[in-house]
């Protein structure tokens, strides 16, 4: 099977009538698989991608919930629909980690991180990328797995009660300056986890406005 880009939508919203999203209630009962140490998967990923507010980070983890790809890049405000957004997930899952439709049950586990001023908690676009990551893990062969929130307060994992308070959205401005010889260094020792981009085809076109006179 070839693993490539979803196919790119043409100009104009293709958009479906009833928004794709999941409550948190919906959420919290899906029996998705539990992540046996999220505070170690949340500060690994962040250690790799360095989140800003207005960041997703999206996470790879192997069979023993170790970290083995992922991505990290932003998404406009105006796509608040679980379908645009999915197919930006799967841009990435193609582009980090083979498909597991082939097999008798999932290798990989898939985990999303929202990077983001504001309330911890549920919100309506949270809706929308659990309704992604939960579709485009299916479509790609592997699990769905924790959604989490990083903000001021730290992170939380939703429908579940486990949080903490490091690290949180301003983590990042924290990191400690590296030095010319010790980047060197640290580039040769890290594997590449960053996914390019998906292209901007794969985003839904902005209406251009209309001057009134």
């Amino acid at each position: 099977m070839t693993i490539g880009h979803p196919p790119e939508l043409p100009m104009g919203s293709h958009s479906p009538a009833v928004p794709r999203s999941l409550d948190a209630t919906t959420w919290s009962d899906a029996d998705l698989p539990l992540l046996p140490d999220p505070r170690a998967a949340v500060e690994e990923l962040h250690r790799i991608h360095q989140p800003m507010p207005g960041a997703t980070v999206l996470g790879v983890l192997s069979a023993d919930s170790r970290v083995v790809a992922g991505a990290s890049f932003t998404v406009p405000e105006r796509i608040t629909d679980g379908w645009h957004l999915r197919n930006v997930l799967l841009a990435h899952l193609r582009h980090t980690v083979p498909h597991g439709l082939r097999r008798h049950a999932p290798l990989h586990t898939a985990v999303l991180v929202q990077c983001r001023r504001g309330p911890s908690g549920w919100t309506e676009q949270d809706g929308a990328w659990m309704w992604a990551l939960r579709d485009a893990g299916q479509l790609h062969g592997i699990r769905c797995g924790g959604y989490v929130t990083l903000t001021d307060e730290g992170w939380q994992l939703i429908g579940d009660a486990r949080r903490g308070r490091s690290p949180h959205a301003g983590s990042w401005a924290q990191r400690p300056v590296a030095t010319i010889s010790e980047l060197t260094g640290i580039a040769e020792q890290t594997p590449s986890l960053e996914a390019p981009k998906p292209r901007l085809a794969l985003l839904p076109v902005e209406a251009p406005r209309v001057a009134v006179n």
